[in-house]
């Protein structure tokens, strides 16, 4: 894996893509649980709310699959030096994003276009789980933007 000192522009346009994807599907989920019951039935799927989830679900993988790809082409912004145990976990932190933002719409994925109503309890407790690490994330970024004032927010922000 490379090194360098910031994020590309397309590092920083997957990661909010992928967030804003994530928040949205997140918040319009309500209703899935009938849909999918409905689309294993083979009763028709009504409403845009299951068709948007589900394809919204199936962009977010490929998009995470290409973020994933980027980063290990690319790298990350590295701190010269040896790594402090909160660098590490930080870290640890990223690569527990990446597994679970991969593993949640795989698993919808499956459950959907499988017709497997077994994953579906999987996929939301993926996706929970997610959600916990996301705000720990954005904790985070904020407490160092705000507490520690050591500009790391504006690695991952647009316009500099």
């Amino acid at each position: 894996m490379a090194s360098k000192t910031a994020y590309s522009g397309l590092q920083i346009g997957l990661h909010w893509a992928t967030a804003l994807l994530i928040a949205a599907n997140y918040f319009i989920s309500d209703g899935m649980g009938e849909a999918l019951d409905a689309h294993i039935a083979g009763d028709p799927v009504l409403g845009l709310t299951p068709v948007w989830h589900v394809w919204a679900g199936t962009l977010l993988l490929a998009l995470v699959i290409v973020r994933l790809a980027v980063r290990f082409l690319t790298g990350a912004p590295q701190i010269p030096g040896q790594k402090t145990l909160a660098e590490r976990a930080a870290d640890a932190g990223h690569w527990v994003l990446y597994g679970l933002m991969l593993a949640a719409p795989a698993l919808g994925a499956l459950t959907w276009f499988g017709k497997l109503d077994s994953t579906g309890d999987l996929h939301v407790l993926v996706m929970n789980a997610l959600m916990l690490v996301i705000l720990g994330h954005a904790a985070m970024a904020i407490f160092h933007h705000y507490v520690l004032k050591d500009g790391l927010l504006k690695k991952m922000v647009p316009l500099r």
